[in-house]
């Protein structure tokens, strides 16, 4: 069976194709009542690690829990060998994300009879590449087929257009994805002409989410109560029922309810409010390059609508004050935690037609060696407006004359440039040295050998390719003799 997955960071939620329709897959909590989520957690009990609706369980019984765990790989250091602690025990980030994925999918192959998951997986659009590593390599540890990676707004996307297609038209083609989730939020302006998108842009703040809405109301509501600090895990626990009880929120609230060690506290709204506006600000300052046209003007005579997607979006004052701004232009999914997975479930569908030209989020390219090694020069291979497929690999090449006798390279990802170098948060990738002087192939300590200019050297190839998952690889070969070598950036 064809799925979408979107592993979210505090809800995991899944799609699965139906004939033309998209429907949730619906979970059980350990007392019995259904939900068209698994909770992203983890807990430790008895000893062992457990997932999803049992380590919400075994977390009301007071074992140690890890919430929002997907969080971590937003950071630009992360790595296949990051550990996670959770209570007394340690875990390699990837294998803690693998175990969830792996309990995901035996209960979603219970809940449609179907052992065999093929998956188009979600990922927020400003992941780094070793954030697409882990992700990718978790759900293939886990036992699923991965049909393809798509970037989280892309596939809220199809989800619109797929409900909506009456509201885009020759005129008004555009539409913007306002995804705000449990930990990250992005943005993307996308192109549709029936069944075709294109990204145009896309934007994204890997520090912003529902979790930091949590921790707004929890503060409000330790205040109201007349304390200044909990030890954990008294301050999980608060944690827990701020997000509750943000949830039970409604338009027309004007006190919400939350415990603080044992003592129910009434927070007002318009304080919490108040207190949380400087987050969806912090949305709307990053997604206003979006709608900027060459003048740096707002313009959005081609805007179809906003798109208002991810599970804290569901929070009143987002779509109040979008509204307030941008007027019947907003439109909400009424699915806003589902969204995503629906339109990933679109993309696994290959009757439905969907396709997309996807951008990168951020830039790519290398540190190489000049001048006989005395400096370094920065060179972009790749910018953010590399148009890339999620059908198939897009591949570009470069060739030169080898000026020394050993390349020395430096792989990096980057937010922008200033001045041609790398800035923002820069994040290294593997280092390679390539042997240009034939007589080094068999050298086991290039990283030994003096950089030398050269005269003459070989005519040299480099090869990047894309993959649909957006993997990058790159290949050197030496076109005299055909030489090469094969890295993974990661």
């Amino acid at each position: 069976m064809r799925i979408g997955v979107d592993l979210g960071t505090t809800r995991t939620v899944v799609a699965y194709v139906d004939r033309g329709n998209y429907p949730l897959v619906s979970f059980t909590d350990h007392e019995g009542d259904p939900h068209d989520f698994v909770p992203s957690l983890v807990a430790v009990e008895r000893g062992r690690l457990v997932y999803g609706w049992a380590a919400r369980a075994a977390a009301a019984r007071g074992a140690a829990r890890r919430r929002s765990f997907k969080r971590l790989l937003a950071s630009p250091d992360v790595c296949p060998q990051s550990q996670v602690r959770v209570g007394d025990q340690q875990i390699g980030l990837l294998d803690l994300v693998t175990e969830h994925l792996a309990a995901l999918r035996a209960e979603v192959a219970a809940q449609v009879e179907d052992d065999n998951l093929e998956a188009v997986v979600g990922v927020p659009a400003h992941a780094h590449t070793a954030q697409r590593f882990i992700t990718l390599e978790a759900f293939r540890r886990a036992g699923f087929g991965v049909l393809g990676m798509v970037n989280e707004p892309s596939a809220a996307s199809f989800e619109y257009t797929h409900r909506q297609p009456r509201s885009v038209t020759s005129r008004r083609n555009q539409v913007v994805v306002y995804d705000l989730g449990g930990g990250t939020f992005d943005a993307s302006l996308v192109e549709v002409e029936q069944t075709r998108h294109v990204v145009v842009s896309s934007v994204g703040l890997n520090d912003l989410g529902g979790d930091d809405f949590d921790e707004v109301l929890a503060d409000c509501a330790l205040a109201q109560a007349g304390g200044t600090d909990l030890p954990e895990p008294e301050r999980s626990r608060l944690l827990d029922e701020a997000r509750e009880a943000k949830e039970r929120l409604t338009p027309q609230a004007r006190r919400v309810s939350v415990e603080v060690a044992g003592q129910q506290v009434a927070v007002p709204v318009d304080q919490f409010y108040e207190a949380a506006t400087a987050l969806v600000d912090r949305s709307t300052q990053a997604m206003a390059p979006l709608l900027t046209g060459d003048d740096d003007q707002e313009d959005t005579s081609a805007l179809a609508g906003i798109y208002i997607v991810g599970g804290a979006s569901a929070l009143p004052l987002v779509s109040r004050i979008l509204r307030d701004r941008f007027g019947r232009r907003v439109h909400r999914s009424p699915y806003p935690g589902g969204s995503t997975a629906i339109g990933l479930a679109i993309a696994a569908d290959p009757s439905a037609g969907y396709t997309l030209a996807e951008r990168l989020s951020r830039g790519f390219g290398v540190f190489r060696e000049l001048d006989s090694g005395a400096r370094l020069g920065f060179d972009q291979l790749l910018g953010r407006d590399q148009v890339t497929s999620i059908t198939g690999s897009v591949v570009v090449t470069r060739r030169y004359l080898a000026a020394h006798n050993v390349g020395h390279y430096l792989f990096v990802e980057y937010d922008h440039l200033v001045d041609g170098s790398p800035a923002g948060t820069v994040t290294p990738f593997v280092e390679v040295l390539f042997p240009y002087d034939r007589a080094l192939r068999d050298h086991a300590h290039l990283d030994e050998v003096q950089v030398q200019r050269t005269e003459g050297g070989p005519e040299i190839e480099e090869r990047y390719e894309i993959d649909p998952h957006g993997m990058i690889t790159v290949t050197f070969t030496d076109l005299g003799d055909g030489f090469s070598q094969t890295y993974s950036l990661q």
